[in-house]
């Protein structure tokens, strides 16, 4: 457990840099014999895997067992019957799953179909085996190679029936993680299981094998699953949902302590602090403990009071700087209802944010660790800083590079969600390591949260709109970059004067110039740049957890590939994503 010394507490602020571009995940309906829309695939994932654990599954399932069970699944939930391939391939993945999870990575082969590669630009040769990756980044063949490859499996990127049966007869390979069309991983589940070698696959959502896709976060969990990291143990969504149950009235006067009938100013906060909210910082600084705590046990850890009250702290930080930030901004509306300064006056607003901080800080002092204080107000100093700096732009606004606008975000967003990560590890014992790693993975997740949400205000799908307000914003310093001619003065112009009517002028210069493609690249960036820090954390169900964290915060994604060697062979016959309503991701 890290103790209160300088040399521990002190932080090195290095130059931001920009992440490695990745490829970009795109979209594309599912055919029709998988579910189109993502959650809903991962409710079906959750059925089975419940499904087996009470059965009691036992692999290798043979073709009669997994038809009874398959069918028992589809009775169960109403499904229907069209879904019966894809739930057979879910059923034998939850029987195995435990299975894979006990055979080291070097005695694993994952197989990748060559499908997914943009093929009139690949630059790979083929051999007998497959194609030979050549790392060109041009697709996420790449990211999942080199990934498994560092862990120790042996990779293939190919196809078929065959390939699985070669493998598996030299005796080398223990267990398969495949990607392929279901109508592959048909072929080569009667091989598989005459030869109990453990195996989760990992279908494809079109079979055509143009602009193919697959659920990526799925294929990552998979790769990176040892018996070692029990994350795949806890209910994350349920964990949600209990965090957010500590910040109704009756939870919060538990956790913080009765507030006085004739303290009106603790009751308005406690009021403010139980309103809206996603609770992403709180529900971080649980899940970080939690993890940590599982590497020490074999049961489900205790949720202590003192990780209860750290994590409202961590929400009376936010929701604090919340009432700041809309009197600041002159921001009237707050989760689709009045701001509290439009309510109570932002005098009385600005001492109810005031009074939130020092809740914060007396809630942290009464858990009698100076480590954890220093870290919250190391992170509320430089979020100040940030803060500091974005107003004091708002004075004489003039546009800004990219590169400072993302060091804005740095300092604003990044800072609260490293306060809420390290409050939960040191809670959990981390080791100094640790708290190194989390910090950068920080930096990436908040960088990548705040340029979500220059994009979601952009598109209205967000609670504001910076781009209308004209604040700082990402998206207007890319516009400003990419302008020709008379529209970079034209995007100046309205940076300095907020001209209403050039609002439409300045989305049409966004549009055109591929703003908002530019800012979505950034985005995977970042969110991948969150995943690669992780490989240096020594707990593997801290590393799963905060894996499936960067899913939880952006919604899920999908895996781009282009190929069309067997868009003939499948043209005859089969339902493709083609022919599938749209739905949601």
């Amino acid at each position: 457990m890290i103790q209160d010394t300088p040399d521990k507490l002190e932080k090195h602020v290095f130059p931001l840099q920009l992440p490695v571009q990745v490829p970009r995940q795109q979209y594309r309906p599912a055919q029709s014999n998988i579910p189109d829309d993502k959650h809903v695939r991962v409710q079906l994932k959750k059925l089975t895997e419940d499904y087996v654990a009470t059965v009691g599954a036992v692999p290798p399932l043979t073709m009669a067992e997994l038809l009874e069970h398959t069918g028992a699944v589809l009775q169960e939930a109403g499904l229907d019957p069209i879904y019966k391939d894809y739930i057979a391939i879910l059923i034998s993945n939850a029987a195995w799953r435990d299975s894979l999870a006990r055979i080291p990575y070097h005695r694993r082969l994952l197989l990748i179909p060559k499908c997914l590669r943009v093929e009139d630009r690949c630059p790979a040769p083929f051999d007998e085996f497959g194609l030979l990756c050549k790392e060109c980044g041009l697709c996420s063949i790449q990211d999942l190679t080199v990934e498994a490859e560092r862990l120790g499996y042996a990779v293939l990127v190919a196809e078929g029936s065959a390939i699985v049966r070669s493998m598996i007869e030299t005796g080398k390979i223990e267990a398969i993680v495949g990607v392929s069309c279901i109508n592959v991983l048909e072929k080569c589940f009667p091989h598989m299981e005459a030869a109990a070698v453990p195996s989760v696959a990992i279908p494809l959502l079109q079979d055509d094998c143009i602009n193919t896709t697959v659920d990526l976060d799925w294929v990552w969990d998979v790769i990176h699953l040892t018996s070692d990291d029990k994350t795949y143990r806890l209910d994350l969504d349920d964990l949600k949902t209990e965090v957010r149950g500590w910040f109704a009235r009756a939870s919060l006067d538990t956790i913080m302590g009765e507030a006085g009938d004739d303290d009106e100013t603790a009751q308005i906060a406690r009021d403010w602090l139980a309103t809206g909210g996603k609770r992403w910082r709180p529900y971080l600084a649980t899940c970080t403990y939690m993890a940590l705590e599982s590497d020490r046990r074999d049961g489900k850890p205790e949720l202590t009071a003192d990780m209860k009250k750290a994590a409202v702290a961590v929400e009376c930080f936010h929701k604090a700087s919340l009432i700041h930030d809309d009197i600041e901004d002159g921001d009237e509306q707050r989760y689709e209802r009045p701001a509290l300064h439009t309510v109570v006056g932002v005098p009385v607003a600005l001492n109810i944010g005031d009074f939130l901080l020092g809740e914060g800080y007396r809630l942290l002092g009464e858990l009698g660790r100076p480590d954890m204080t220093a870290v919250a107000a190391e992170g509320h100093v430089t979020l100040c800083r940030g803060q500091g700096r974005e107003l004091l732009w708002t004075r004489h606004p003039e546009p800004l590079p990219s590169m400072q606008v993302l060091e804005i975000f740095r300092q604003k967003t990044a800072a609260a969600f490293e306060v809420a990560l390290r409050l939960g590890a040191i809670l959990g014992g981390a080791d100094e390591q640790t708290h190194d790693v989390l910090s950068t993975y920080s930096e990436s997740l908040g960088i990548g949260y705040q340029i979500k949400d220059d994009l979601e205000d952009f598109t209205g799908e967000g609670d504001s709109n910076d781009l209308e307000h004209v604040r700082l914003s990402l998206i207007l310093a890319i516009a400003h970059k990419r302008a020709q001619g008379a529209e970079k003065e034209r995007i100046a112009s309205f940076i300095r004067s907020s001209a209403p009517g050039c609002l439409d002028e300045v989305r049409r210069i966004v549009t055109e110039r591929g703003v908002l493609d530019k800012a979505e690249d950034l985005l995977e960036a970042y969110k991948e740049e969150a995943i690669r820090s992780l490989r240096f954390l020594s707990s593997p169900t801290l590393k799963g957890l905060m894996r499936r964290i960067v899913s939880k915060i952006f919604g899920e994604n999908l895996i781009e590939g282009y190929c069309s060697e067997f868009e003939a062979r499948n043209a005859a016959g089969r339902a493709t994503g083609a022919d599938a309503a749209p739905g949601s991701r």
